[in-house]
């Protein structure tokens, strides 16, 4: 244990916890933008922190499940259409990183479908791993040479986002089939049993849920024994996940390594979390979570992170949309910690 190191940073949490109480408010009155404010500071090792170059970026893939239709309500084919409704500018994540200037980046980890030079623009990353990963009704989903180049990609991705000057990352993604994959990995990391980890996804009516969670079960017992008694993040990946998942495993193993804010969004981008915390567990005190979404089992999820979501309006779109929502509050609570006047500054009376 490095006495010296734990004893500065004590050290400095105690002046930033100051810093915050002198601030011309009563004590907590500012609620959680106060612990935000708290974290990012100790993130960035100071007591002025600051958001630089916000960037979402919206890893896409295809999973071999979805081209059976028993997990999912849309066909396949909607992956490649909403990339490119991404890169029109058309989607949700578009409109909110317009409106809060967050730079969006779409990556094209797995996608069954081939986007030409035209279709491309400025704002997309052809890091594709395969088309898509294969049906884990039969086979894990992917080889673990693919699981440790999506990994790459996706540090590599986050690296030259850092090196464009950002301090601040949030993951989105997009992928039919992939609330399954997500809720696979939930079950596995948690021990959480998977009837309670499986919710509608893109939007699954009863029967259709019914049928997903069968599947499913079916899937997890088919795996369970090639994954190994105590099964580690890279098997659980490997067997279960898609290439949007691990090349998002890498960027938040690669954002945290940088000392980067990670601001995590929904269900499917919190699993990937899952795994990336099972392989370095620091990477957990780099992220502030966006919000709770409205798929069932992702509030579990958060539990298991001991999480505390910043917001609750009942979302469960992906994407990185509640990523792009909540930036403007991280902003905020940088600005009242340096903008803000003390009681001393302000003239005003503190109380007794």
């Amino acid at each position: 244990m490095d006495i010296s190191n734990n004893s500065k940073a004590s050290s400095l949490e105690a002046r930033i916890r100051s810093k915050i109480d002198q601030k011309t408010k009563p004590l907590g009155a500012l609620g959680q933008l106060e612990e935000v404010a708290l974290q990012i500071a100790m993130i960035q090792q100071t007591e002025t922190p600051k958001i630089s170059s916000p960037h979402i970026i919206v890893f896409a893939a295809d999973h071999g499940i979805a081209a059976t239709g028993l997990v999912n309500p849309y066909p396949q084919a909607v992956t490649a259409q909403m990339v490119l409704n991404f890169l029109r500018g058309g989607a949700a994540i578009n409109v909110f990183c317009r409106l809060n200037q967050i730079t969006l980046t779409v990556v094209d980890a797995g996608v069954n479908y081939h986007f030409d030079a035209s279709e491309q623009g400025p704002d997309f990353i052809d890091a594709k791993i395969a088309m898509g990963t294969r049906s884990y009704l039969e086979h894990p989903a992917m080889s673990a040479a693919e699981f440790q180049t999506a990994i790459r990609k996706g540090g590599d991705i986050v690296q030259s986002v850092h090196v464009q000057g950002s301090n601040c990352v949030g993951f989105g993604e997009m992928g039919i089939g992939n609330s399954s994959a997500a809720s696979l990995i939930m079950s596995a990391v948690t021990g959480i049993a998977l009837k309670d980890c499986v919710g509608r996804g893109t939007g699954a009516d009863d029967s259709q849920l019914a049928l997903k969670i069968k599947t499913l079960e079916e899937v997890y017992r088919l795996h369970r024994p090639a994954m190994g008694a105590v099964p580690t993040a890279e098997k659980i990946m490997q067997h279960f996940g898609g290439f949007e998942l691990a090349m998002m495993t890498g960027a938040y193993l690669r954002a945290a390594s940088l000392g980067m804010i990670i601001v995590v969004d929904g269900f499917i981008s919190t699993a990937a979390l899952l795994i990336a915390n099972l392989i370095e567990p620091g990477v957990r005190e780099h992220c502030l979570f966006a919000h709770c979404s409205g798929e069932k089992g992702h509030e579990q999820m958060l539990s298991h992170l001991d999480a505390k979501p910043l917001l609750r309006l009942n979302m469960r779109l992906g994407e990185g949309s509640a990523a792009a929502l909540a930036i403007p509050l991280l902003r905020s609570s940088v600005c009242f910690l340096n903008e803000m006047s003390s009681f001393e500054q302000a003239g005003v009376s503190n109380k007794d």
